[in-house]
């Protein structure tokens, strides 16, 4: 009789479902691992997972730990105890991440954030340097030279030298054009 090569060990293994956490954040549902949430042992999360008795806490009717808190703030949380780096979309005020960090007292997201929203604000404060640029130009290019200006370029002025002479059937002004950009370094 031929051996068939299965290894039996793996045949009918399930996942131990208890090292799974299903958390109810704000109305919306969020599925991970307890050791996940454990990776800051002082955090609410594990405390919460650990049945810490000085920390009461609701499950809903799915068996989902219930948190009161913001979702959309929630995911930056969850991501960097999954990875260790902040993960935020644009539109995410690092604020609020810091906000959620100190209530779930995850200390090295505090951290971190706290380190980004300095960063961030100490570049806004950082002096620009204004560029100026001015072009000469006819006054029926004027269209083609606002449709081509490259992103960050803004006019100032336009100035009409006085100057008119005829183009064809039409007359023509010529100008002068002041355009602008702030240069970060």
């Amino acid at each position: 009789m031929e051996s068939d090569n299965v290894n039996h060990s793996c045949v009918g293994k399930v996942r131990d479902k208890s090292n799974w956490v299903r958390l109810n954040v704000g109305g919306q549902y969020f599925l991970t691992t307890k050791t996940t949430v454990c990776k800051d042992e002082n955090s609410f999360l594990c405390r919460l997972c650990n049945n810490d008795p000085d920390l009461p806490s609701d499950k809903d009717e799915n068996g989902a730990y219930m948190i009161d808190r913001d979702p959309r703030y929630f995911r930056p949380i969850l991501n960097f105890l999954r990875y260790s780096k902040l993960i935020i979309d644009k539109d995410i005020p690092l604020e609020g991440v810091l906000e959620e960090a100190e209530f779930f007292n995850i200390e090295d997201l505090v951290h971190l954030t706290q380190k980004y929203i300095e960063a961030r604000d100490s570049n806004a404060k950082k002096p620009s340097n204004h560029v100026y640029r001015v072009i000469q130009c006819q006054e029926a290019e004027l269209t083609h030279l606002v449709s081509t200006m490259s992103d960050g370029w803004r006019f100032e002025q336009v100035i009409n030298l006085g100057s008119g002479y005829t183009y064809g059937n039409d007359d023509q002004s010529e100008l002068l054009c002041v355009v602008s950009r702030d240069i970060r370094d």
